[in-house]
């Protein structure tokens, strides 16, 4: 322990001055006043003693130092003079010896707290583990209860899981008696009725030979009746087929001059017909479909030929083909679109400079080609959008020349004979037979198209179709596209049983319906009501021409959904 006490700094001292290693302050042990001096603190120590100046005793320290001062005090006297002291000796020895007296007597109030603390934190830390010994004895009797529980659960279930498998298997030996029982009873009833089946069969052995001999004797008699019973039936039927042929003869000769006269009564009547359409500007469904069977031809071995065999003028081709696609996927239903989005249509077709003749046909078909396909993916899935693609293709049909022909036979190429619509016949324009593959092409079906889907997407082009009729236009379109074609095209599909049983012909209908059926209404009257009357009887009662029962659409799921809708469209338009 260190202890600090204020000093003033000692006085010089002589150069003469001589020390023992032992340390006496400087203090000369012969001098007659340091007896004086050290009786003096000895009496002044006494007095302080008893008067209780000091607050507790000395610790060892203390006692050590006073040990030492009472060396210092008895240290033998020297053999020698020493010099008297100075006042300044005289006055250092005097606060070395206050020093001294002071750091002996000094009360440390750090030890104290030291002590204190420790014997504080020793009974804490004797609280604290008799307070855990006292928690870690009572989890360990709570474990030894939860121990206990547990394992007398384990015995109650280990004795009701016992329990339970002695009921168990003396339900499993009561019921394997009852199956042996069973068993048994079933083995003996077996043995009887085999033995019962024997003599049964003994029995039925016999008859059957007799019943054999029975029917042996019964056959012969049959076969000698049969015998007889057949040679007149041949005899009558020889005579029967004998008149039977002569009053055919008779029959097929009427027939044939009967057929003879038609024949000459409808070749009067269907020239009378051609001349009158070909004064009218009329053609047959027939015709309409060669017609746009030759166009298309005339396409893909004109124009197209000669542009896929140049490399400039397919170049041009492309870059205008390029430039369609986009344009015909950015309508939307606004009027300044529709009519921007017709006039960069033009411009694309015509070029600038001028395209040459074979690039203007490949582009206009390009663009019927994008129109249709435009139409067999958006208004396949949203018919609203067949009237900005209308109005466009209406607006291109009255501004392109030449477009009208190329996009009937492309309409034609992508739809079969719907758009006409006409039976498609075995052979194409120029009388050559088309092949399963060509002929399969010709009638609009595609590659990995089922039936319901094909219907979807003629349904989807016919819709455009229908929509261009009623599109308003400047100046009059072609007759293929006018709204009196909607009349011929009603009259052709009701003249063709075989097109009004297909599943596409009601989806057709209804698309025309949706689309035309109640402006047609207004501008024929009675006469499109009785048509409209016409229609809703192949779809309830029956196709005319055709076997009984053969109803509108025929008898597949999408036929039989899509009459439903023409019932139903067929009903608004009358409620109109």
């Amino acid at each position: 322990m260190r202890f600090s006490a204020p000093r003033s700094p000692p006085p010089a001292q002589p150069a003469t001055r001589q020390y023992r290693s032992r340390s006496t302050f400087g203090v000369p042990s012969d001098s007659e006043d340091e007896a004086d001096y050290y009786s003096e603190v000895e009496s002044e120590s006494d007095s302080a003693s008893e008067s209780g100046d000091s607050v507790r005793a000395p610790d060892e320290d203390e006692t050590y130092l006073s040990d030492d001062l009472e060396d210092i005090l008895t240290l033998s006297r020297p053999t020698r003079e020493r010099p008297k002291r100075s006042a300044a000796e005289e006055h250092y020895i005097n606060e070395v010896l206050v020093s001294v007296r002071l750091r002996a007597n000094h009360h440390d109030p750090y030890e104290e707290w030291k002590a204190d603390l420790k014997e504080e934190s020793l009974r804490v830390a004797r609280l604290d583990h008799s307070l855990a010994k006292s928690a870690q004895q009572k989890s360990q009797r709570a474990a030894h209860a939860r121990y206990a529980e547990a394992h007398a659960a384990a015995l109650s279930t280990v004795r009701q899981k016992a329990q339970a498998h002695v009921e168990h298997m003396k339900g499993r030996c009561e019921s394997e008696m009852e199956r042996l029982r069973a068993d048994w009873e079933v083995r003996n009833r077996r043995l009887w009725e085999h033995i019962e089946g024997v003599i049964r069969g003994e029995e039925e052995r016999v008859r059957a030979r007799e019943e054999e001999e029975r029917r042996k004797r019964e056959e012969e008699d049959r076969k000698r009746r049969e015998e007889e019973e057949r040679r007149r039936r041949e005899e009558e039927e020889r005579k029967r087929k004998e008149e039977e042929k002569k009053k055919q003869r008779e029959k097929e000769a009427e027939e044939k001059k009967r057929a003879e006269e038609e024949e000459r009564t409808k070749r009067e009547k269907e020239q009378e017909e051609v001349e009158e359409r070909k004064q009218l500007g009329f053609l047959t469904a027939n015709e309409d479909w060669m017609k746009a069977r030759e166009n298309l031809m005339w396409l893909k071995t004109g124009p197209m030929k000669t542009v896929k065999a140049n490399k400039e003028l397919k170049s041009l081709w492309s870059a205008g083909r390029r430039a369609i696609t986009p344009k015909v996927g950015q309508l939307t239903n606004d009027r300044q679109a529709i009519n921007r989005i017709s006039q960069q249509l033009i411009d694309i077709v015509h070029g600038s400079p001028r395209h040459p003749e074979p690039v203007y046909f490949a582009l206009l078909s390009s663009l019927a080609k994008a129109i249709l396909l435009q139409a067999e993916t958006e208004v396949t899935a949203e018919k609203r959008s067949a009237g900005p693609l209308a109005q466009v293709t209406a607006n291109l049909l009255g501004e392109l020349s030449g477009f009208s022909e190329t996009f009937w036979a492309k309409l034609c190429q992508r739809a079969g004979g719907w758009p006409v619509p006409v039976v498609v016949p075995p052979t194409d324009w120029d009388g050559t037979p088309f092949t399963p593959e060509a002929r399969r092409k010709a009638l609009g079906h595609r590659g990995g198209e089922g039936s319901a889907g094909h219907a979807a997407r003629v349904a989807g082009v016919m819709r455009v179709y229908f929509t261009v009729m009623c599109a308003e236009v400047d100046s009059p379109l072609e007759p293929a596209f006018r709204l009196p074609r909607l009349w011929t095209y009603f009259a052709r599909m009701l003249a063709e049983p075989a097109l009004l049983g297909s599943a596409v012909a009601p989806n057709v209908l209804h698309a025309a319906l949706d689309v035309a059926g109640g402006r047609a209404r207004q501008i024929w009257g009675k006469q499109w009501v009785k048509l409209l009357a016409t229609l809703y009887e192949t779809a309830t009662v029956g196709v005319q021409g055709a076997p009984a029962g053969r109803l509108l659409g025929g008898e597949s799921s999408e036929g039989i959904a899509a009459r439903v809708r023409v019932q139903l469209e067929i009903e608004r338009i009358m409620a109109q």
